[in-house]
């Protein structure tokens, strides 16, 4: 089939992977069509908690067609027997004679396995095709699988100076409502989303995804290594609509605020200090890797994003930009770096512009 034939229906694999984001971790949002010359027989993506597989649910819909046909995937065919039996074993079975896939899997139980498996069957293998953008979707996978850590994505609604409030901490609303709503589906399409301890108890958040009628919600994340957070507020009432896991040095916490933040059904996660005595931002992310989480949404505030920016941990940042300007007694969108010169800043490359609104919303990634 020609490459651009290849590229199109990886280009819509893609898009249906997608769907999975922030709803299928710790496994990979991949998706997968199943082809015959032009016509589309089958599609599917990771459904939610990883199970099925997107292959699972593309070669359901394609059945018996499926034989002769080409599969399209965005990440190597898994190659190890979990709660499920491998997917390259069932692109064998179904009798495809073609497989395109975006990207090798780097997990070792896969690693060229899947790839492997379907060339022993006889079925012609083509790797690579749009593996730029497959690599930019599965970013939080390939980031805990290499580094151990989530993919984080921090973002900043500021005036064209760069404040995110005015010196009396006004900041509502910077942006309008068109961005905020895109905020909302940027949440949605992450594991969780994380705050500092400063931004809960000045802002008080829910830290939800709301207006989209979303089935699902993030983990809401809150750094504060003394749990000295509204004990009554928002986060505290909701715990019913969507997780609260909070961070916490257990060395600096009372055993008190412990208890009544368990009792309400809150997730305790102990992590350790930095030199200054601040939660340690890259065991942090260590430790919320572990537990499973792949794609990280970072919402503040400027001092928690200073420190993932000064340690290198941020991915990709999102600015929504506003037409108002807040002048230099405005809040800071990052805090304090103590940068001494340029080159010892972190420097990102523009992935995407767009109008949002009134709004301009920019990308950037490392």
């Amino acid at each position: 089939m020609a490459q651009a034939e290849d590229s199109r229906f990886m280009r819509l694999a893609l898009t249906l992977g997608r769907r999975g984001q922030g709803n299928c971790w710790p496994n990979p949002a991949v998706g997968c069509v199943i082809v015959q010359g032009a016509r589309i027989l089958g599609r599917g993506w990771t459904k939610p908690g990883g199970r099925p597989h997107a292959e699972v649910v593309a070669l359901a819909q394609a059945g018996a067609a499926a034989r002769g046909a080409t599969a399209y995937v965005t990440l190597e065919p898994c190659a190890h027997h979990g709660k499920t039996p491998p997917c390259a074993e069932a692109l064998v079975a179904a009798g495809v004679t073609r497989v395109v896939t975006a990207l090798s899997d780097p997990d070792p139980r896969v690693a060229g396995r899947g790839h492997a498996i379907l060339r022993a069957a006889g079925i012609h293998v083509t790797e690579g095709v749009e593996a730029a953008s497959a690599r930019r979707d599965h970013l939080g996978f390939l980031t805990r699988v290499a580094e151990g850590r989530p993919m984080v994505t921090l973002k900043l609604a500021s005036s064209l100076d760069g404040r995110i409030a005015t010196a009396s901490g006004e900041s509502q609303w910077i942006t309008g409502a068109e961005a905020r709503r895109h905020v909302h589906a940027l949440r949605l399409a992450h594991d969780a989303v994380l705050v500092g301890g400063g931004t809960a108890r000045a802002d008080d958040p829910l830290l939800t995804v709301r207006g989209l009628g979303a089935a699902h919600q993030p983990v809401r994340v809150v750094a504060a290594r003394r749990l000295d957070l509204p004990g009554a507020g928002r986060l505290a009432s909701s715990l019913s609509e969507a997780p609260l896991w909070l961070a916490h040095d257990p060395d600096q916490t009372r055993p008190e605020v412990a208890a009544h933040w368990r009792d309400l059904g809150a997730t305790l996660i102990g992590v350790p200090p930095g030199p200054d005595r601040q939660l340690d931002p890259a065991a942090l992310l260590q430790t919320l890797g572990a537990a499973g989480l792949t794609r990280l949404f970072c919402e503040g505030g400027g001092s928690f994003g200073a420190a993932l920016l000064g340690a290198g941990l941020v991915d990709e940042l999102v600015v929504f930009s506003a037409g108002l300007v807040l002048g230099a007694e405005g809040r800071p969108g990052i805090g304090a770096m103590g940068l001494g010169a340029l080159a010892e800043a972190p420097r990102l490359r523009l992935q995407e512009v767009i109008q949002i609104g009134g709004d301009v919303m920019s990308r950037w990634g490392r």
